[in-house]
């Protein structure tokens, strides 16, 4: 393989730096388009990243940055593969109700970004899952900033092998019946080792 086709070494950005066009430097930062682009953090897709990065900090693995095609969401640095997955009541947009909460738990086939391969087997490719969701009922102080406000249930993903098998999506309710650990972001740590130490003894 040609090395200008290997993979990218992505670095953190500050987002201090600058568009420019060929030697001129526009006035607009990175930092810029953060904010026009990632403001709404009530969104699916920016709500979804951000827990991963919440659930991230509790693990303490986002040192680096995100690869947002890796086959788990997050790698703890005892090799725990977490997959995170959130959901919320409320929505940017103007709504008759609360949403209903549920939460896609499809198998999939696994993609490595260092290698640019795809697994061939078609499975959930964590050790655990976690469930995060933002629990806040008034769109008048709901902040997805706020720690307080989020609920984080967290099992093996060899329950929801065992349990449901290749089902595409599970309702808070069914959730609830396979007794997830049920925790605020400073239990988080503690609560994935646990289901991860669970799920190595469920696959025995």
């Amino acid at each position: 393989m040609h090395e200008d086709l290997l993979a990218l070494v992505v670095n953190r950005k500050t987002g201090d730096e600058r568009l420019r066009r060929s030697e001129d430097i526009t006035d607009h930062t990175l930092l810029d388009f953060w904010r026009w682009s990632q403001s709404d953090l009530l969104s699916n897709a920016t709500r979804g990243i951000l827990a991963e990065y919440i659930v991230g900090l509790a693990l303490g693995c986002v040192t680096a940055t995100r690869r947002e095609w890796d086959a788990a969401d997050l790698l703890t640095d005892d090799n725990i593969r977490v997959e995170v997955k959130s959901a919320a009541y409320l929505q940017t947009w103007t709504q008759s109700a609360l949403s209903k909460i549920g939460f896609g738990i499809q198998p999939t086939r696994g993609w490595d970004a260092g290698t640019n391969t795809v697994s061939p087997d078609l499975r959930r490719q964590s050790d655990v899952y976690v469930f995060a969701l933002l629990e806040h009922l008034s769109k008048a102080t709901v902040d997805p900033l706020d720690l307080d406000q989020w609920v984080f249930y967290v099992l093996p993903t060899a329950t929801l092998d065992r349990q449901l098998a290749a089902q595409r999506r599970i309702s808070l309710a069914r959730l609830l019946t396979l007794e997830p650990e049920t925790t605020r972001f400073d239990g988080l740590n503690t609560a994935v080792t646990g289901a991860a130490l669970r799920g190595g003894q469920e696959a025995t």
